[in-house]
C-alpha cells in the first residue's frame, strides 16, 4: 500500500491474506464492524467497505443477525463440453461420473423468437419456437440452468411433455424423429455477473460470477436448436477436448 491508498484497503489486505494462507479457515468469524474499527484504527464506514469488498470478492459471506464468516472453499467440478452429447442430459452424465445424483426439471412452452434468437435459429423475428427451461441439481442442490430454444415446426407431429423432471428424450433423439440428423455443435462462452432471478435460482453467494454457455446444434448449414447455459463459476471448470486430424 502507498500512504495515498484509502485506509480501508488495509483492513481488506490483512483479512484476505489471513484467510488465504489459512489463518482464518473456512466458516471462521470475521471481526465486527466495531472490532475492525478498534484493531485498525479506521472509521466505521472504512470498516463497513472493507467487509463489502470481501464479500464481493467472494472470500466471505454474510448471515443477517450473525456477521460474516469466511466461505468455504468450493470443489469445482468438471463440465465436459466435448463428450456425451447424445445423453439425455449430458450434465447428469458428468454427475453420475463423479459419484452425485442428478436431477432435473423442465418446462417447455411455445413462444415467439425475439431477435436474437431468430438471428442464432435464422429465423424471422417473432417466428414460433419451443422454449424449454431446466434447473439441474446434484444432490438436490441446483447447479446449473440452461434455456433453448427450437424451431416450432421441427416438433409438429411429436408429442412433448409441457412440465417434467428426468427422463425427457434427448435433443438427438428428438431431431432424429423429426427426420433431422445434427453434425455439428458450437459454443461460445463468457463470464458475466448474475442476473437476480439465476443468483436466486443457484442460490449464489454475492461477488460469484457465472459462466454463459451460448450452445447450437446445427443440421448441415441450419441450425436447429440454440441454448443459454448458465453455471456459477464457483462451482465449475469447463473442460474441453479439441480432436486433431490423422
Amino acid at each position: 500500500m502507498t500512504g495515498n491508498d484509502p485506509v480501508y484497503l488495509r483492513v481488506v489486505e490483512e483479512l484476505r491474506a489471513q484467510i488465504v494462507d489459512g489463518t482464518l479457515p473456512p466458516g471462521a468469524p470475521i471481526p465486527s464492524r466495531a472490532q475492525l474499527t478498534q484493531r485498525f484504527r479506521v472509521g466505521e464506514t472504512a470498516a463497513r467497505h472493507a467487509l463489502r469488498v470481501l464479500a464481493a470478492e467472494g472470500l466471505i459471506i454474510g448471515r443477517v443477525g450473525s456477521g460474516h464468516y469466511v466461505r468455504e472453499k468450493s470443489v469445482l467440478y468438471p463440465l465436459q463440453r466435448s463428450r456425451h452429447i447424445d445423453h439425455d442430459a449430458p450434465f447428469a452424465a458428468d454427475m453420475q461420473l463423479g459419484g452425485h445424483r442428478a436431477t432435473w426439471d423442465w418446462r417447455s412452452e411455445p413462444v415467439k423468437a425475439d431477435r436474437e434468437i431468430a438471428r442464432r435459429l435464422r429465423l424471422q423475428p417473432a417466428a414460433p419456437v419451443v422454449r424449454t427451461r431446466y434447473v439441474f441439481r446434484a444432490e438436490g442442490r441446483p447447479m446449473q440452468l440452461a434455456t433453448s430454444y427450437e424451431p416450432a415446426e421441427l416438433g409438429k407431429g411429436q408429442a412433448v411433455a409441457e412440465e417434467g423432471s428426468n427422463g425427457r428424450k434427448g435433443l438427438l433423439a428428438r431431431m432424429s424423429a423429426a427426420g433431422v440428423k445434427i453434425t455439428d455443435i458450437r459454443e461460445s462462452v463468457h463470464t458475466r455477473v448474475p442476473q437476480p432471478t439465476e443468483s436466486d435460482l443457484l442460490d449464489l453467494p454475492t461477488g460469484v460470477h457465472v459462466l454463459h454457455v451460448e450452445r447450437t446444434h446445427w443440421s448441415g448449414d441450419r441450425p436447429v436448436e440454440t441454448s443459454d447455459v448458465v453455471v456459477p463459476g464457483d462451482r465449475f471448470r469447463l473442460v474441453y477436448s479439441v480432436p486433431l486430424g490423422a
